[in-house]
């Protein structure tokens, strides 16, 4: 549901011994020792790095998508953003988790952040001198989603790099609520700076925070392990040698490889394939809760007490907040009780299930919410939700599948996913024009019910197949 990958340069022999890998006795392992007194440095240098790029990306994100839902309106508008916004990830990352096993990880976090920055520069320069329209937007988007395809299965594999093996869960907890806490913080800000600066100037932020960020992740020093080092070596060797051609073909290998290695994995097999299906039931509707916002509530005002909602940027900050602050909830109890509660893969695996099934119950209270009030409280319950069933999916990627297949297991984890909402919207978006657009959220959600009862099945399955 929400997506990220690796990948590194396979022989012939290493898929042929795809269940000698799976084995733990078998497995070779290149995390930190957790004894190691300078892994929380890296680690928390990567995070900090992180939560600076995503606060800006976020600001910037939430400025234009609102900037598309206030000015046109139409779920077929949403569907041209969500097409150039995510599609262009779901292409990348199919090369992306190939990209991140067989080059430096570290390197294909920092240039995205850094060729995104200079597209948003050249965005806002369009925005300053009126040259802006919704093409030059669609372009924009259709670069920075590329971008998110390489780096995203990136992060997420370097992870693993920088952190000891039994410290994962509780890592991708509190980066899910970096994650969550950036979402928090970057619709307040959106809304705020809308009503007082131009769009341009908004845009600049997210240049600002994407250099910082880097600059936190070039501080990263990761000792290099001799297996890892030689694998690099020949990873260099190879590239140096072969055509462009060829590269292609080698990465298509890969991607063979790991769709099989995945799918003959019931635990990675039902994350993956569980959380596409998330993807196209219920996040392709959440995408349309601007529509939502806009079309329901215009006109209602909210007074919370602490503040009162009447612009459209008031209501539509709080519908990111809410879910925001819910997934902060969600992540943050994950952090605390996860690593307690979900030692073993099949409760993980138990913990995916439940969160996709509350997912779809809270999906559908979002359409059928009376008020404003109750859609908000609906909101936060799906961000809670979201939560409870991420952090245990990443866990199971990276716990369960082996050093040299992470980065293919994120990368059709990453493909899956990002191309299933859009899918989802080329369903649900056309809908939204022709029937009430609360009909959209409760048959999305009452569809992802099957999916949790999918992932629920294969917890009862053996960690591994047979040899």
């Amino acid at each position: 549901m929400i997506k990220e990958s690796k990948n590194t340069g396979m022989t012939t022999n290493t898929s042929m011994n795809i269940n000698a890998c799976e084995r733990p006795e078998n497995r070779t392992t290149v995390a930190p020792d957790p004894n190691e007194k300078d892994w929380m440095r890296r680690v928390a240098l990567l995070l900090a790095g992180q939560a600076f790029s995503l606060l800006g990306s976020s600001i910037v994100q939430y400025a234009i998508w609102w900037w598309i839902a206030l000015e046109w309106k139409t779920g077929w508008a949403m569907l041209l953003a969500t097409l150039f916004g995510v599609m262009p990830q779901g292409v990348v990352s199919i090369f992306g988790g190939s990209m991140a096993d067989r080059y430096n990880r570290k390197t294909l976090i920092m240039l995205p952040d850094l060729i995104i920055a200079a597209v948003t520069i050249a965005l806002s320069v369009s925005f300053a001198v009126g040259w802006a329209n919704l093409t030059v937007i669609f372009v924009v988007l259709f670069i920075r989603s590329s971008g998110g395809g390489v780096q995203m299965p990136a992060v997420q594999s370097f992870i693993p790099d920088v952190t000891p093996s039994d410290k994962l869960l509780r890592v991708n907890s509190v980066y899910g609520v970096i994650n969550s806490a950036n979402m928090i913080v970057a619709p307040a800000i959106a809304a705020v700076l809308v009503n007082l600066i131009p769009l341009w100037a908004i845009l600049l932020v997210d240049v600002t925070t994407a250099v910082i960020g880097v600059g936190f992740v070039a501080l990263i020093r990761v000792p290099e392990k001799a297996r890892k080092q030689a694998v690099s070596d020949r990873s260099k060797e190879s590239v140096g040698s072969r055509t462009f051609a060829v590269s292609i073909r080698g990465t298509l290998v890969d991607l063979r490889d790991g769709f099989v290695y995945a799918m003959g994995h019931p635990y990675l097999r039902g994350v993956i394939l569980g959380d596409a299906l998330v993807c196209f039931m219920a996040v392709a509707p959440m995408n349309l809760t601007l529509l939502l916002m806009t079309r329901e509530y215009e006109g209602i005002d909210l007074n919370l007490g602490f503040v009162n909602l009447t612009t459209a940027s008031d209501k539509l900050a709080a519908n990111e907040l809410g879910l925001s602050f819910g997934m902060l909830l969600g992540g943050a109890l994950m952090s605390v009780f996860g690593a307690k509660l979900l030692r073993s893969s099949r409760a993980q695996m138990r913990m995916a299930a439940f969160g996709i099934a509350m997912v779809g119950v809270t999906v559908v209270g979002l359409g059928v919410a009376p008020n404003l009030l109750a859609y908000l409280v609906a909101d936060l319950l799906t961000g809670v939700a979201a939560a409870a069933c991420v952090g245990p999916m990443r866990t199971i990627m990276q716990s369960e599948s082996d050093e040299l297949m992470t980065g293919r297991v994120f990368g059709l984890d990453t493909t899956f996913a990002t191309f299933a909402m859009p899918l989802g919207m080329l369903v649900f978006a056309p809908l939204a024009d022709v029937i009430p657009i609360s009909w959209v959220f409760i048959a999305g959600g009452l569809l992802t019910l099957p999916a949790a009862w999918y992932v629920g099945m294969l917890s009862r399955r053996e960690t591994r197949p047979a040899a």
